[in-house]
């Protein structure tokens, strides 16, 4: 089942008379604000230069989209909303955010998008996710509660600098959790991020390219918010069991975007590299290393400048790794990976 909220023109960008919509409902939800307070039909008219008739029908709109909003006398007052990313509720990205309430795989939609010309950090988001991959086409268990969304990027990079771009998803993916909710993130090599001993999010990035030069980055990523990981997921955390209370998913998802675009527009340089290894948590560790063709074990000491890992081997050799599941083994800790 597939829920799109508005008109997609040639599968990539919403139509002019969509993102008016988008941005009249976020309008209209700012005005009503959040401490329940009662603003006229004539005071959201004369605001937002929309018809009275019309900012009925957006009320109508945003009530069946789950917004308690009262109908009185002398106006509208909003008593709940839902914690869902739709794009009117992420100011200033009203073109940009596609929520969808179910789909197959949000990756899926993000490349057809790419293909046909969506701009950079186009984000495909989802509830839920019927058939998310992890590395090798693992099933990715997408509950209800956790968030799911894939950004499309066009770095200006060569096809062999493309990793850098999940790189600095995985850098900036850890500070946010960091800065907005305290936790203590690690990056995992290549491109988990983990917390309290367990896995709190996956990244999974898909590149296209012409010759030497790149189309476009789509980093998927799956947070594990407030739903509770169930027992198949091994290791895995959820950020609602950490802080013992629920977080908004929206603010969540607005806080990336917004510092990853500023990121990216810093440019994937060799600093990238060393913001990765402040945050990582793979570097000194013993590690197993697996591969469609082989498996790596060792300690991993370093990564090169476009991020592939380098194990020294117990025989004193160095071998470079570009992709594959990467295992922490060590004392006291979980050998867990996708």
């Amino acid at each position: 089942m597939v829920n799109r909220h508005f008109m997609v023109v040639n599968h990539n960008r919403y139509s002019r008379a969509a993102v008016r919509s988008i941005k009249t409902r976020g309008g209209i939800v700012a005005l009503l604000g959040r401490g329940g307070a009662v603003v006229s039909g004539e005071a959201i008219s004369g605001r937002l230069g929309i018809s009275r008739v019309s900012v009925w029908k957006h009320i109508r709109k945003l009530q069946a989209a789950g917004y308690r909003i009262e109908s009185t006398p002398k106006g509208y007052r909003l008593l709940d909303w839902p914690d869902i990313p739709y794009p009117w509720a992420i100011p200033g990205r009203e073109g940009l955010v596609h929520h969808f309430s179910e789909v197959e795989s949000t990756m899926e939609i993000a490349r057809e998008m790419a293909r046909t010309g969506c701009p950079a950090m186009t984000a495909v988001v989802a509830d839920r996710q019927t058939g998310g991959r992890g590395r090798l086409r693992r099933p990715w268990v997408s509950e209800a509660g956790g968030l799911y969304f894939t950004v499309v990027t066009r770095p200006e990079v060569g096809p062999q600098q493309s990793g850098r771009a999940n790189l600095a998803a995985s850098v900036v993916l850890a500070q946010v959790l960091s800065d907005q909710y305290g936790i203590a993130a690690r990056v995992k090599w290549p491109n988990d991020i983990l917390a309290a001993g367990g896995k709190l999010a996956g990244l999974l990035s898909e590149m296209d390219a012409e010759a030497d030069r790149v189309s476009f980055v789509n980093i998927g990523i799956g947070v594990n918010v407030n739903n509770v990981p169930p027992p198949v997921a091994s290791g895995a955390v959820s950020i609602r069991q950490m802080l013992g209370e629920a977080v908004s998913r929206t603010e969540l998802l607005a806080g990336f975007l917004d510092r990853f675009q500023a990121r990216l527009a810093a440019g994937l340089d060799a600093e990238l590299i060393g913001e990765w290894k402040a945050v990582n948590a793979t570097l000194g560790r013993q590690v197993k290393v697996v591969t469609t063709r082989q498996q790596v074990e060792g300690t991993a000491v370093d990564v090169d400048e476009n991020g592939a890992l380098i194990v020294e081997t117990p025989a004193g050799g160095r071998q470079t790794v570009f992709y594959g599941d990467c295992f922490h083994i060590g004392k006291g800790e979980s050998a867990f990976s996708d």
